[in-house]
């Protein structure tokens, strides 16, 4: 999952993204929900419960072997999550990485909302001293 905070209007930053070490293979994923549940409920507790800034903003994952673009069953868990009406989401974010042979990290996000089509959004990366660069 994408954990993150609201910085304002159409700008966020991922604080945290889980991962879960079992559960799938090199070309599919199984979700375990009681990591799910675990992850959400301590981000949640570190943030004093403040939906409004730091809330959940999406799925990530690998590509290691396929092009950053999202598989059907990517579109399907992804569009499932903002129909479902229990998810209170009005958006999700999927971000794919790929670690090309030149060990650069490859990046492409896309934004799901509930009755519109998908679209690409800028990831801007930002090193421990605060640059950044951009991914589109």
């Amino acid at each position: 999952m994408l954990l993150g905070e609201h910085l304002g209007s159409d700008l966020f930053r991922v604080l945290e993204c889980t991962v879960q070490m079992h559960g799938g293979t090199s070309s599919s994923f199984v979700r375990m929900p009681e990591a799910v549940d675990a992850a959400l409920r301590h981000f949640y507790e570190r943030h004093n419960f403040d939906y409004s800034r730091f809330n959940y903003l999406g799925e990530w994952h690998s590509h290691p072997s396929f092009a950053l673009i999202p598989s059907c069953t990517d579109e399907q868990t992804m569009l499932g999550i903002v129909r479902d009406p229990d998810s209170h989401a009005s958006f999700a974010v999927l971000m794919l990485a790929r670690l090309e042979s030149d060990k650069r990290l490859s990046l492409a996000g896309m934004l799901y909302r509930r009755g519109e089509r998908v679209q690409h959004v800028t990831l801007e990366l930002e090193d421990k001293s605060g640059a950044s660069s951009t991914e589109h």
